[in-house]
């Protein structure tokens, strides 16, 4: 904490706050503010049990998820080689989800645009969601359940990839993309929560895992990783076999 902070802290006037702590437990309020981070020696001296039990179960819930993406580790490892292939001829991905799968589908397409732990050349990728005006003007112009499947029919081609997510697996307008993206000869996969469930079922491919959606979405970010790894490793013994012309030269 610098000084030029110390002394504003100092101006500010006491203020009383309600205790959280147990009846019979008392001690004097600390001279100054605490620090917002636990010490390094520990915990705070105080934590709600409630509170404790809570984070401990969803911490122990995330080995469910876990265990359930290890039995489908041949599925991620295939989707990653064959992303790889499609987006070295010229394919490109597209991705969608609402919400916190919206952001997930944004973190895939960053990773193939930008990079995910080596460098290498980037890749087209586009998050369906990601484009505020087109999102909106689709909403208000055609409804929400089209809001994908327009953009599917606008920017998808013949040989594309478009990856779905959804903990519930039912959103109206990923299944309306999955509709729009068949009649275009594009590869649907879903990562959705626990099956069956009908995004999986209309998909070509679907990693369910089977966890709370709240696990089962921190899979997803678990799986899209897991996805970029094979990914790289097959675009890295791809090219090494390429030269500089054979790289400028591809689709």
């Amino acid at each position: 904490m610098t000084a030029e902070w110390s002394l504003r802290e100092a101006d500010l006037p006491a203020v009383a706050l309600p205790d959280a702590r147990p009846p019979g437990r008392v001690s004097p309020l600390p001279s100054r503010a605490p620090s917002p981070l636990p010490s390094a020696q520990g915990s705070p001296a105080f934590v709600d049990p409630a509170s404790a039990n809570a984070v401990r179960l969803h911490l122990d819930n995330v080995l469910p998820a876990l265990e359930s993406l290890r039995s489908q580790s041949g599925t991620l490892a295939a989707w990653g080689v064959e992303l790889a292939q499609r987006l070295l001829r010229g394919q490109r991905l597209l991705a969608a989800g609402n919400g916190g799968s919206a952001a997930e589908a944004q973190h895939l397409t960053a990773e193939l645009v930008g990079r995910f732990d080596g460098e290498r050349i980037p890749f087209s990728a586009i998050s369906l969601h990601a484009e505020s005006s087109a999102v909106t003007a689709i909403a208000n112009d055609y409804g929400y359940d089209e809001l994908f499947a327009r953009q599917v029919r606008a920017h998808g081609r013949s040989g594309d990839v478009l990856v779905l997510l959804s903990t519930s697996g039912k959103s109206p307008n990923l299944l309306r993309a999955v509709e729009a993206a068949s009649r275009l000869n594009i590869t649907t996969w879903a990562l959705t929560g626990p099956g069956p469930n009908a995004l999986a079922t209309a998909c070509d491919e679907a990693v369910m895992i089977d966890a709370l959606n709240a696990n089962a979405q921190e899979g997803h970010l678990i799986a899209l990783h897991s996805i970029c790894r094979a990914f790289d490793l097959e675009v890295s013994r791809r090219s090494a076999g390429m030269s500089a012309s054979e790289w400028d030269s591809r689709p």
